[in-house]
């Protein structure tokens, strides 16, 4: 099920894109507190956010280059100052669509269920996944975190994708070597460990200390 982040402080429009958006299927949450936006953010991890332009204390723009700085999570603007200036800023600090207020719930839908397929629809190039802020990018086989992009060999991507696809999930050790090296049963177990725990250094001097967790007995998650 994907989450999606609103952020609207007109309670009337907030909830009936709430409810519309419920009623197929997503979950949904809408930001209460509008001088922390972030907070609630990255405690929900969303994968998309539906953002209004005119805000209190900060704007849209202001709340999108704090998302920007986090996570390359889909940004749909919603604002009834559609003008090309507004549309044209947006899009520079990482916006990746503009919705014009008033509009039709049943295109609101329709463009939040193609961003998501664009984004996150497994197996095609330049596809992301996110997890609290750090995007697996499956078409060039890269992590970006805070803005900085990790380059990852063939074994530690393969690893990501897996503990990634089973995100909130322990993946079993033979889950993850059966993903690097398929169906030879000549690999040492051990090979795996070595494995991991040259990822786990690269992402600890990437700033992920602990990003992926052992269950002993059992196998691996992201944290």
């Amino acid at each position: 099920m994907y989450k999606i982040l609103i952020v609207e402080d007109d309670l009337v429009i907030a909830r009936t894109m709430y409810k519309h958006l419920e009623s197929w299927g997503y979950e949904v949450q809408c930001v209460s507190d509008f001088q922390n936006v972030m907070q609630q953010f990255v405690a929900f991890s969303p994968q998309l956010v539906l953002l209004d332009l005119s805000l209190p204390f900060y704007n849209g723009f202001h709340w999108c280059d704090e998302i920007r700085k986090n996570s390359q999570v889909p940004v749909i603007f919603i604002s009834s100052a559609p003008d090309n200036m507004n549309i044209v800023m947006a899009m520079t600090r990482g916006a990746d669509d503009f919705i014009a207020k008033p509009f039709d719930l049943d295109v609101l839908v329709a463009k939040v269920q193609a961003m998501l397929r664009r984004t996150y629809a497994f197996g095609m190039t330049g596809n992301l996944m996110e997890h609290k802020g750090v995007v697996l990018n499956l078409g060039n086989s890269t992590l970006t975190f805070k803005e900085q992009v990790l380059e990852l060999t063939k074994n530690e991507f393969r690893i990501l994708q897996i503990l990634f696809e089973n995100e909130g999930k322990i993946v079993s050790r033979d889950a993850i070597m059966n993903r690097l090296w398929e169906n030879d049963s000549f690999v040492d177990d051990n090979t795996l460990t070595v494995n991991m725990t040259r990822l786990r250094r690269k992402l600890e001097s990437f700033g992920l200390a602990d990003f992926i967790l052992t269950k002993k007995g059992l196998g691996y998650r992201i944290s």
